[in-house]
């Protein structure tokens, strides 16, 4: 079975806090009208939809994309199921977990059943991160726009960003059970920026 863990990318796409600004706009600058070909030429916030950040996004003089290593996202995935949770995932929740160095790790939450952005949206809480980030993981996903929020100088983003840990926000896992799955994370190759969309599915093991 095939998953596509990625959210389209259209004018209604949910953008975070429902900011306008963030919205893609889509322009035809070539159509049949006035032209031979039709064209589109679109206008998007690298952190629209599905995607990742990389440590510049937090980290001051912090690494771009171009540190990005396609292995380390074309991987096993462990995907845990905390839809029952209404606020953060902390670390209570995450120490139920069998999660060993070099996991990469996604969470399934309350975020992936609304097609409109959450104010009150499922995030992972600042002693889970460090939690994972002891435990030395490859990587991090979340349904939500924001792996944070509401948490004072990002601790979240920070105890991953600064020790190498990839995030991936924006992923839609509705349709995906708790369970190990073989990922494919194809980012776009841009360069030498703080994040990057990207089209993930999940394969059954």
């Amino acid at each position: 079975m095939l998953y596509d863990v990625s959210m389209t990318i259209n004018n209604e796409i949910q953008v975070y806090k429902n900011n306008p600004n963030k919205k893609p706009k889509f322009v035809a600058v070539s159509t049949f009208e006035n032209n031979q070909v039709y064209e589109t030429e679109l206008t998007l916030n690298l952190h629209t939809g599905t995607h990742l950040d990389y440590p510049l996004h937090m980290v001051k003089n912090g690494a771009t994309s171009d540190v990005e290593e396609l292995e380390k996202l074309i991987t096993d995935v462990k995907v845990f199921d905390v839809s029952y949770l209404t606020e953060s995932i902390d670390l209570n929740t995450v120490r139920k977990f069998p999660i060993e160095e070099g996991d990469f790790i996604l969470f399934k939450t309350k975020n992936s059943y609304s097609e409109t952005f959450l104010d009150d949206f499922t995030f992972l809480g600042a002693d889970a991160a460090k939690y994972l980030k002891d435990k030395r993981i490859k990587g991090v996903g979340i349904d939500g726009l924001g792996i944070e929020r509401s948490q004072a100088g990002h601790p979240t983003h920070k105890a991953l960003l600064e020790n190498g840990i990839i995030i991936i926000e924006g992923l839609r896992l509705k349709e995906v059970k708790q369970n190990t799955y073989k990922m494919i994370c194809l980012p776009l190759k841009i360069e030498k920026v703080e994040a990057t969309p990207a089209r993930i599915i999940l394969l059954d093991k």
